[in-house]
């Protein structure tokens, strides 16, 4: 162990985003030293890319809205596949965590009398989202560094987690290597708690970054943890489409909750034509007229475009496939209109999307406050993930905690927009408390030295010195991955096609085998791609896999072959993926547990 660069915490932080940021600064506050590790450099995280907003229910600009309408709106969204638990304890404990990052610096948009700013954003029944213009993810981040780096975290930035170390079933700590130098650094730690995002690098079509390969995922799954609904990949309504170096980029839905339209080539907006059954069509073409529930006294009109994100994402594929898609194979997105109803529009959206203006403006040359944007569906988030407990996040692994997008449950088949950054504040918190009692009650694990070599062994086994060898490219295998996914594993599946994709999937990672690289370990961008291959190999074969297992279309997994929201005689239940003892990839159903007759009571007041 001498040779590797060796740190020792109590709590180990995997991931230096949202989620990763606040269980590091709760688990400091508890008394315990903490680690937090980072793939690419500190404040480069995907939570700055949630740009609409933070959704709690502080009901600053409607009364009637309360943590119970918060959790019923997200079992709803979330087809009622959701942990309710975790609903509940979200719903609960957001807008306690808003007030705090206010108390720590964060500063929101407010009302006329100074109160946070809240606006209406998709699946939610009233304006809820806290916001910092269309940049509050950033603001976020800055807040959570300045306030952690006061706690006195030990931040590793570039460093790439390949391993989790164990003492029998416990976790004893990490391996990973730094990505400039290519040295191996070697944690040890009491408990490590996993926030290291998503998985959206496995398609072609992402707002996703390099970094989200589904690392968190593959390192807990290999643990020896459970993953579950990992079908249920979100692919946001609204990514530019146009130039094509900058497809997928994510246009937020805070344009959309700034009274944002979404129109065909025809100039018709189309999504008037796909309003569900449970809400009542306005029928009018007015845009500030919309739909209304159908239940209770909720009487707020809401724009059409505001509907859940999987249904919006799949009325806007069907306006393309039948041919009213926009030029470049989009719709059009359109919030200039709004020059009919305020004289100072200009001013108004500049104000209110600055990060969208400017986006526009540099990278496509459009002034969104005069012409329509292009959009489509981009791979966004993945609800799906590695399965904790609801009240304190750990795994089935003891002492392997996991927080942000790479855990799983509160948002069953479907994500609310907003409910991100609320989640990651929550359940970030309550990983880091929790990780931080674990490691005061537990005594320091015993690391194996051959364990240790056994991950530095793997981690070099591409190295090749022969120059001329013929090895497979990393390169070109993530470039095949990424483009079947985005085919047979997108938004449209079907058995035949999903059986097609699990067998190219194997193929892709028998080629990964072959991966043959030369140089050494510094600056390798080849090294880091093949290492990168096992964690999304890992993440496609279990999205296929529970993808192939439910038989059934609902919230973001959809299915040509089986158009029904449910299986018959099926029930409510998750897809769990977990590694056999064969080293196989295994897939079962568990039945969700009733949910408790108080919470349930709530949903059907709620309607």
């Amino acid at each position: 162990m001498s040779q590797y660069d060796t740190h020792t915490y109590d709590v180990l932080v995997i991931g230096a985003g949202g989620a990763g940021l606040r269980a590091a600064i709760e688990a400091s506050s508890a008394g315990v030293s903490v680690g937090l590790v980072c793939k690419s450099l500190l404040g480069k995280a995907h939570t700055v890319m949630a740009e609409g907003g933070v959704a709690a229910a502080l009901a600053n600009v409607d009364e009637r809205d309360s943590w119970k309408v918060h959790f019923a709106d997200t079992m709803r969204g979330g087809q009622y596949l959701n942990n309710w638990r975790m609903a509940e304890i979200h719903a609960k404990e957001a807008p306690d965590r808003v007030r705090e990052l206010e108390a720590w610096g964060a500063l929101f948009d407010r009302t006329s009398d100074g109160r946070i700013l809240q606006r209406n954003f998709g699946g939610h029944q009233y304006p809820r989202l806290a916001h910092v213009g269309d940049r509050t993810g950033l603001e976020m981040i800055r807040v959570l560094q300045d306030h952690g780096i006061h706690q006195g975290v030990d931040v590793h930035m570039e460093c790439t987690v390949v391993s989790i170390l164990k003492d029998g079933d416990r976790i004893s700590g990490a391996f990973g290597y730094e990505r400039e130098k290519g040295r191996f650094k070697l944690f040890c730690a009491k408990a490590i708690v996993l926030a290291t995002g998503g998985v959206g690098k496995a398609y072609k079509i992402t707002s996703n970054s390099w970094e989200y390969t589904g690392d968190g995922h593959s390192l807990a799954y290999h643990a020896g943890a459970e993953l579950i609904d990992m079908e249920f990949v979100q692919f946001h309504p609204t990514g530019m489409v146009w130039p094509p170096s900058v497809r997928g980029i994510l246009v937020t839905e805070g344009v959309r909750g700034e009274g944002g339209i979404l129109k065909n080539n025809l100039g018709e907006r189309f999504m008037f034509d796909h309003i569900p059954e449970l809400y009542v069509n306005q029928t009018s073409d007015d845009p500030e007229e919309g739909w209304r529930y159908t239940q209770g006294d909720r009487n707020a009109r809401r724009p059409p475009e505001l509907l859940t994100r999987d249904h919006v994402a799949r009325c806007i594929v069907s306006e393309v496939q039948e041919g009213r898609g926009s030029p470049h194979g989009g719709v059009f997105l359109d919030i200039s209109w709004i020059k009919e109803k305020l004289s100072n529009s200009e001013v108004h959206i500049k104000r209110k999307l600055p990060s969208m203006y400017h986006q526009f403006m540099q990278l496509a040359d459009l002034d969104i406050t005069k012409e329509p944007m292009e959009v489509g569906p981009t791979t966004h988030y993945i609800m799906g993930g590695i399965r904790v407990d609801g009240d304190s996040q750990m795994t089935c692994v003891p002492g392997l905690f996991a927080s942000g997008e790479c855990g799983a449950g509160l948002h069953g088949a479907n994500r609310l927009g907003g409910n991100s950054l609320s989640d990651l504040l929550v359940l970030g918190k309550r990983a880091g408390e929790y990780a931080a009692k674990f490691a005061k009650e537990n005594s320091e694990a015993t690391l194996s030295g051959t364990e240790i070599e056994s991950s530095a062994s793997w981690a070099l086994r591409f190295f090749n010195s022969d120059a001329d060898s013929n090895g497979a490219n990393p390169f070109q295998i993530q470039y095949n991955l990424q483009d079947l996914m985005q085919e047979l594993v997108g938004i449209a599946r079907s058995e035949e096609g999903l059986n097609n994709a699990r067998v190219q999937i194997q193929n892709l990672m028998d080629q990964s085998e072959q991966i043959s690289i030369g140089g050494n370990r510094e600056y390798n961008p080849g090294w880091h791609t093949a290492l990168d291959l096992h964690s999304l190999m890992t993440v496609s074969e279990s999205i296929a896999l529970a993808a192939s297992e439910r038989k059934a279309s609902i919230g973001a997994h959809s299915r040509d072959d089986y158009p029904e929201k449910e299986e018959p005689g099926a029930g409510k239940y998750n897809t769990v993926v977990q590694k056999s003892e064969d080293g196989t990839m295994e897939v079962r159903r568990e039945p969700i547990p009733p949910v408790r007759d108080d919470l349930q009571a709530i949903i059907e007041e709620m309607g």
